[in-house]
């Protein structure tokens, strides 16, 4: 490839032309699509960020093909190749990002039926870099979408058909040009009627006049024609890669839907847990409540004051027996209250 056909912008963009686009101008299509910045014309491409790995390996690759078109049929205008390997570069990134994510996660994930925070860490890492993919790849699948839908968007890319229309045009001109300066030349040496050129001269501008719009309209309406018959050429090359795209969305949706599906378990888990541990909390309340009777019964027993039970050595037996009996009692029958309630299955 010639060197005139890769010109390199600056090397840095503002933040605002960080979006994903694919524009169509008069002369020109405009590709702002991850690290691929560039402005391509029907014979050359304009790069921005001439530094960046990824727009490098564009340069290379461009080079090659074009080099390797040379001895071959001229299936693709420059300017749909030029598109295509964008499109391509873009779709392989984003593609191994999400076979690289994929391999990553499923292993971790697989980590989690044991609960621990270093898992869920990773966990919630990779799920904060698996949502900024999908809509890294949700704006290039889009972005492709609205392009397919735009059938006259899609018509006038066809730069190099539109240059050469230009061309051909700008040459008919020319040869009517000449044409028109030759039959004045005879016209100034041939005798002319006073009559028919007081007649003719207003009736010349206009029928010139009315042959100009009818040619302007018949060259339109043949580039729009054109258009919609070839407009299948680059429907196919943007068909072929939002089903790529389409492809690695799809998968990114699975690993969210699995994702998801393995947070939804953990909740159960420490759901369950959590279940137990309330459990576990009414069980010792009533048992301190239990103790606290059985307790205030013996604290009553060991004040310094007289009675007449006292006469008897085992009278404080039967008193511990008997109460430790009745909290005994109160104890399994708040456990039956809380069975019978189906607070917690015992």
């Amino acid at each position: 490839m010639e060197e005139s056909q890769l010109l390199y912008g600056p090397p840095n963009l503002p933040e605002s032309a960080s979006s994903h686009k694919i524009l169509r101008r008069e002369k020109a299509i405009v590709v702002s699509l991850e690290q691929i910045r560039c402005i391509i014309t029907a014979d050359e491409v304009i790069l921005m960020n001439s530094l960046d790995g990824c727009v490098v390996q564009y340069k290379s690759e461009l080079r090659k093909r074009l080099e390797i078109h040379k001895y071959l049929a001229e299936d693709l205008p420059f300017e749909f190749r030029a598109l295509e390997l964008a499109l391509e570069l873009i779709c392989l990134s984003l593609d191994a990002q999400v076979n690289e994510l994929e391999m990553e996660m499923y292993p971790v994930l697989d980590e989690l039926t044991s609960v621990s925070t270093f898992n869920l860490e990773r966990v919630r890492r990779l799920k904060g870099h698996l949502l900024a993919l999908i809509q890294r790849v949700q704006k290039v699948r889009d972005e492709i979408e609205h392009l397919m839908d735009d059938d006259d968007d899609m018509a006038e890319m066809y730069l190099t058909e539109k240059k050469q229309r230009s061309e051909s045009y700008a040459s008919d001109v020319c040869i009517q040009t000449h044409t028109s300066g030759g039959a004045q030349e005879v016209s100034k040496s041939a005798p002319v009627s006073p009559v028919g050129s007081s007649i003719s001269g207003p009736q010349k501008l206009q029928r010139a006049f009315s042959s100009i719009l009818s040619s302007s309209k018949h060259g339109s309406l043949m580039s729009s024609s054109d258009g919609g018959e070839n407009i299948e050429q680059l429907e196919m090359l943007l068909e072929a890669y939002f089903i790529v795209i389409d492809n690695s969305l799809s998968m990114l949706s699975s690993l969210k839907e699995y994702i998801d599906d393995t947070e939804d378990l953990i909740n159960i888990k420490l759901g369950n847990v959590q279940n137990q541990l309330i459990q576990f909390q009414l069980l010792l309340t009533a048992a301190t409540f239990v103790a606290t009777i059985f307790t205030f019964v013996t604290a009553v027993f060991g004040m310094n004051f007289a009675d007449s039970i006292f006469d008897y050595p085992s009278a404080f037996n039967w008193v511990l027996v008997i109460t430790g009996s009745a909290c005994g009692f109160l104890y399994f029958s708040f456990l039956y209250c809380l069975r019978h309630r189906k607070v917690f299955p015992l």
